[in-house]
């Protein structure tokens, strides 16, 4: 049991503490980052953690959900650290980034499959790091030297052909949402997105004039106004974190549903439970079956390569 515990709640940050003799976990939450999703509720096994919907006056906009974490039920696995797509929650011990139910295989990590190629990318080019909903990308250039390149109409073409173009991604940050690779030169970047699924709007059950969906989706252009003032979806875009759905006034209206995630290879009792909150039984289902055949394939041809080696 912990010597002390701590919780602050401040407008940047939510921070909970565990203080021991020789150990301090501490999470904390950046309100920032935090787009007031469903992801870290339904992925806490202690449910300690809750996602409440923040009233608005007549004729505001939708504020984002508001995320709480109960210190009486955290006990600090870091299981919401791995899960959230905007990387809004961290978990360190004595001051380092520890994810321990990692290191033990007992969760397996979420894949951001995003990879880039900077020779396809046009020296003038800036179109990525603007059009990045979160600010995650940033475009270096650079010349002869090693010399960071601030305008290139000032340079010869021979030096402007020599200039090397750096694009940074903060990953951990990412919830692949692909908007830069639809914005950026064909095959500079590609992304994978580690949550698939399907979201739609029922027009019919949508209060009239009602944008709360659209107000505090975190990625542009994954929601979108129609000329006739209805709210419309961009699967392309969507990373189906279900912030939308949480504000939205009327259950029926919005319909989310996730029916794949991209981790790392694991078999964990924990990952089953998450996999199936966040998901449904009937997803989680269908990733222990394939998981299965695909090991028991593995296992029948290690058997024919040995069998060969022993002839």
């Amino acid at each position: 049991m912990p010597l002390k515990t701590v919780k602050k709640d401040t407008a940047d940050t939510l921070t909970l503490e565990w203080i021991l003799h020789v150990k301090n976990y501490k999470l904390t939450l950046d309100k920032a980052r935090c787009a007031g999703c469903q992801i870290c509720s339904l992925a806490c096994p202690k449910e300690a953690i809750k996602v409440e919907k923040q009233p608005k006056a007549q004729g505001e906009k939708a504020k984002k959900a508001k995320v709480d974490i109960d210190l009486a039920k955290c006990n600090f696995c870091g299981i919401c650290d791995i899960t959230c797509p905007y990387g809004a929650i961290k978990l360190t011990l004595n001051g380092s980034h520890d994810l321990s139910v990692l290191a033990k295989e007992s969760y397996p990590e979420l894949v951001r499959d995003i990879k880039v190629d900077t020779r396809q990318c046009p020296k003038e080019c800036d179109d990525c790091a603007e059009a990045c909903p979160l600010g995650l990308i940033t475009v270096s250039k650079i010349g002869f030297g090693g010399k960071p390149v601030q305008n290139l109409t000032a340079l010869t073409p021979s030096e402007r052909s020599r200039v090397q173009i750096n694009l940074a991604i903060q990953k951990e940050y990412c919830p692949t949402c692909r908007v830069c690779e639809y914005k950026c030169a064909p095959g500079a970047i590609k992304v994978r997105k580690f949550m698939e699924g399907k979201i739609s709007i029922d027009q019919s059950k949508c209060p009239e004039g009602c944008t709360d969906c659209l107000d505090i989706c975190p990625i542009t252009g994954a929601l979108f106004l129609s000329a006739d003032g209805k709210v419309q979806v961009n699967e392309l875009f969507c990373d189906y974190c279900g912030a939308c759905k949480v504000v939205c006034p009327v259950d029926e209206a919005l319909t989310l549903k996730r029916t794949r995630i991209l981790h790392t290879p694991v078999h964990s009792g924990a990952w089953n439970k998450a996999l199936e909150r966040l998901t449904s039984p009937v997803d989680a289902v269908k990733e222990l079956k394939a998981t299965g055949s695909k090991k028991a394939r593995e296992a029948v041809c290690k058997r024919f390569v040995f069998e060969e080696v022993i002839r």
